[in-house]
């Protein structure tokens, strides 16, 4: 009977080669915020289909990566309450009409993620039991950790108060790591890099250094919420393909406003 020949140290491996390991993230659940004019494109009004599938696929590759993801997104694209206000009509009335049109982006949203296999809840602060969960804490972050992406939808549920202020709400109340704000710029500027070419980019910069410097990061009251309670604020291009995954990967150009 022969024994096998025992493996010594000058035994090759063999050719084959492990793929290489996806990056980790750095965070391990976000809030993506971005504005209802992300997605209508290079219309001027409503919905771009392709634009909005090219989010949802960038939403895609960090949802592979094992992030647990919130989004809030805006209704500007649809209707905007503070603009309906200042033509004469009624402020509480036009701010929830500004809330439906969430919802409409957020259900967008929501059939744009299962196209790509990804479960998701649309979570709505005004009950609409038909299209949307009415929003429950504790079940919203049973479905976070469940791999779940969730569209908070319909603001805080009320007037007076932006996307902005639901976003850093909800990121507060879903224990998120960090809010990241996709703009059409790739972080804070001290001044609009679209008209003045010699703007400055700040790779870092403290939510008191943000607010000396009058840099509109978001709106006073989210603004203050964040830094009370020490959330970091991620400013990045959402126009730049793989920008939202290379920053978790620990890479990319952005802005981080931090205590």
């Amino acid at each position: 009977m022969t024994l096998p020949r025992p493996a010594d140290a000058t035994t090759k491996p063999s050719g084959r080669s492990k793929p290489p390991a996806e990056p980790r993230a750095k965070y391990k659940r976000v809030m993506l915020k971005i504005s209802g004019e992300a997605l209508m494109g290079d219309q001027g009004f409503g919905l771009h289909p392709p634009t909005v599938r090219r989010i949802a696929e960038e939403v895609q590759s960090v949802h592979e990566l094992g992030v647990e993801i919130c989004m809030v997104i805006g209704g500007g694209n649809i209707f905007r309450g503070l603009q309906g206000s200042a033509q004469g009509m009624e402020r509480t009335t036009a701010d929830y009409m500004g809330m439906l049109a969430t919802v409409m982006n957020a259900l967008a949203m929501q059939s744009a993620l299962e196209a790509y296999d990804i479960h998701t809840r649309v979570i709505s602060a005004i009950r609409m039991d038909e299209v949307a969960e009415p929003y429950i804490r504790r079940r919203a972050v049973r479905h976070l950790e469940k791999k779940r992406v969730c569209i908070f939808a319909a603001g805080t549920g009320n007037p007076y108060f932006t996307t902005d202020t639901a976003a850093t709400l909800r990121a507060n109340e879903m224990s998120c790591e960090a809010i990241f704000m996709g703009k059409q710029v790739d972080g804070v500027y001290d001044k609009d890099p679209k008209k003045y070419p010699d703007a400055k980019r700040f790779d870092t910069i403290t939510y008191n250094d943000a607010l000396v410097k009058n840099l509109k990061v978001m709106d006073a009251s989210a603004f203050a919420l964040a830094r009370d309670n020490d959330l970091p604020i991620i400013v990045f291009s959402l126009d730049e393909p793989g920008g939202f995954k290379g920053i978790l990967a620990g890479e990319g150009t952005y802005t981080k406003v931090h205590g």
